[in-house]
């Protein structure tokens, strides 16, 4: 958008009329209203939501996504439908608030027991791992990379801390990969952290004994220590 269609009246009125329309329209509508939990949800999830066919979905998915309401993350094989941003998530809000409607609640649907904590490739996922995720985040420990929100690194304040809990920083960046990013969980639909950040973290948990591998399936165990330790470290309740 230039200057000249910023001060044109006629034009913001225009693009404004566009955005109420697209979140007028039912369907589409009842899929923002999933995504306001923050949470994000493939194509398929969102048809159920708006109770519409996948074909039709993936119209409406359209229009969201050339109207910058949402966008979508590829996770592997599957693709991810969130909000486009914070702005977009407060305008619904004050629509829900006005309309006198609570915010839609997210119900998972994944086992107990993979939910609370489990290894996703070589890191942690799970409730737990976004908890930790979110930590990181809220001490500025760690912070987006030139403002993408997928690749992070570490702040002085980060490294120190991580180092005092016995993570080789040094050792960690010579390795021939990403060195932290953010992972969408499975079940959670938040990101948790990934990359050798997440790989080393994970390793260290299990070699303190925070953490335990469950023997036939993806899940880890949090020990009684792991339970005080988290809620000391990272201030998670588990």
């Amino acid at each position: 958008m230039n200057a000249d269609q910023i001060d044109n009246p006629d034009y913001a009125d225009t693009q404004l009329a566009r955005l109420a329309g697209a979140i007028a329209e039912p369907a589409r509508a009842r899929m923002l209203c999933s995504l306001m939990d923050g949470r994000a949800r493939t194509s398929t999830e969102l048809a159920t939501v708006a109770e519409v066919g996948t074909s039709t979905a993936s119209v409406h998915l359209g229009k969201l996504l050339e109207l910058h309401l949402v966008n979508v993350v590829a996770q592997g094989k599957h693709r991810y439908y969130q909000l486009a941003s914070p702005e977009v998530a407060n305008a619904l809000e004050s629509l829900l608030l006005i309309a006198g409607l609570p915010r839609p609640r997210f119900v998972p649907t994944t086992p107990d027991r993979l939910r609370k904590a489990r290894t996703c490739y070589d890191h942690m996922a799970g409730e737990v791992a976004v908890g930790v995720h979110d930590y990181l985040l809220q001490q500025a420990w760690v912070k987006p990379v030139n403002g993408d929100d997928t690749a992070y690194e570490l702040t002085a304040e980060g490294v120190k801390a991580l180092e005092e809990m016995g993570l080789d920083i040094a050792t960690i960046r010579k390795t021939r990969r990403r060195f932290a990013c953010s992972c969408l969980d499975w079940s959670e639909r938040t990101p948790h952290l990934g990359g050798a950040l997440g790989a080393a973290l994970l390793n260290l948990l299990l070699s303190r004994a925070w953490l335990e591998r469950d023997l036939d399936s993806r899940a880890l165990g949090l020990t009684l220590k792991g339970k005080r330790e988290f809620q000391k470290v990272f201030a998670l309740q588990t």
